[in-house]
């Protein structure tokens, strides 16, 4: 397919998207560094070998993946006209995500309790490496949910149609990136110690 055929909206619809998958390419090759600087260091003599991840994480792993339904079920009532079930599914959506940054806190709060802060005398290496990778991932659901609350907006505005839904599909992309990447993440630093 020709790239510089078609409309000026198709062109920039394109262009968009491409910008899009440029930075989440970007940002699993940040993650892939990461996670190797993981398997590197858990040779040193002082890493957790027995160390289990919270429960809190689990939870908050089955929460970001309901909500990727959700957004699948918003985009779906829209494509069918539906705009109250698109509004609550988008809702649903915020919400679960919400929730997922609430339960990865409390990851954190258990690992406090354990006596594992992230810096300072408490801190060990295998910690500081689990803080890092979940702070981060956070970062970028935050940064989804403001894509979705744009998103809601837009909705409310009557920007979308069936026809017309770059700005929900480029956040549900990015939706369910963070989603992925985040199962990823957990399976990764359950299995690999």
């Amino acid at each position: 397919m020709d790239l510089t055929q078609g409309t000026q909206e198709e062109k920039n619809n394109r262009a968009k998207k491409m910008m899009l998958w440029f930075g989440i390419i970007s940002l699993i090759m940040s993650f892939m560094g990461w996670t190797s600087a993981f398997i590197v260091s858990s040779s040193r003599p002082d890493w957790l070998k027995d160390f289990v991840l919270p429960n809190a994480f689990l939870i908050s792993t089955v929460v970001i993946v309901i909500s990727s339904i959700s957004f699948i079920l918003a985009k779906k009532a829209l494509k069918s006209g539906n705009r109250s079930m698109t509004t609550l599914w988008l809702f649903v959506t915020l919400i679960l995500g919400v929730i997922f940054i609430f339960n990865q806190f409390s990851g954190f709060q258990q690992i406090i309790d354990l006596g594992y802060n992230f810096t300072g005398p408490t801190s060990n290496v295998t910690m500081s490496y689990i803080y890092l990778i979940a702070i981060v991932h956070i970062l970028h659901v935050v940064v989804g949910l403001i894509c979705l609350l744009v998103v809601i907006y837009n909705h409310f505005k009557q920007k979308y149609d069936a026809t017309k839904m770059l700005g929900l599909e480029l956040a549900a992309t990015f939706w369910h990136f963070i989603d992925i990447l985040w199962v990823y993440l957990f399976l990764f630093l359950y299995f690999i110690r």
